[in-house]
């Protein structure tokens, strides 16, 4: 599966990638999501699963069937914007708690097997080091959920990246 989260105005989004968009399952923000509360009952209540009973609870389980993930964000001072910020944070049960050291660096041990390709698209004004920041914190995002970060791209608009929808 193929995954794309974005922070895009549905329509504008509908607009410009609906044709590209068959085999994408589509995360935008015209469906609410609950902010995460940090209680970790996605490790130890309800392992696997958040405890938000909303439509991001299976968030964990939707990433296990994905080989690819694009992520559409206005850059926010060199971070996604403040919804892909909160699906990411509610991806927790994609992980186990356990940690285990990965090339000298201590992280969360895997809990699925599969093995994600992740795209950004940040879309703004940004400075170089906002997209030093953002280039970082994409790396960090992918070693944390074991998968490959595959590219980090800016654009000044969101209409730049029409046609581009890998």
């Amino acid at each position: 599966m193929r995954l794309v989260i974005h922070d895009l105005e549905s329509d504008y989004f509908e607009q410009r990638f609906s044709g590209q968009l068959s085999n994408w399952h589509v995360i935008s923000p015209t469906t609410p999501i609950h902010h995460c509360l940090g209680c970790f009952g996605c490790w130890v209540k309800t392992p696997g699963a958040c405890v938000i009973q909303d439509q991001y609870a299976n968030l964990g389980e939707l990433l296990a069937l994905c080989q690819e993930v694009l992520i559409i964000s206005r850059c926010c001072y060199g971070g996604f914007s403040p919804f892909v910020k909160n699906v990411l944070d509610r991806s927790i049960p994609y992980i186990h708690p356990f940690f285990v050291n990965k090339h000298g660096e201590m992280h969360h041990r895997r809990r699925y097997s599969n093995r994600s390709r992740l795209k950004v698209w940040f879309y703004g004004e940004t400075t170089e080091h906002e997209k030093i920041t953002a280039l970082g914190l994409v790396q960090a995002n992918a070693v944390n959920f074991w998968w490959e970060a595959a590219g980090v791209e800016f654009y000044g608009d969101p209409a730049e990246m029409e046609g581009r929808m890998p």
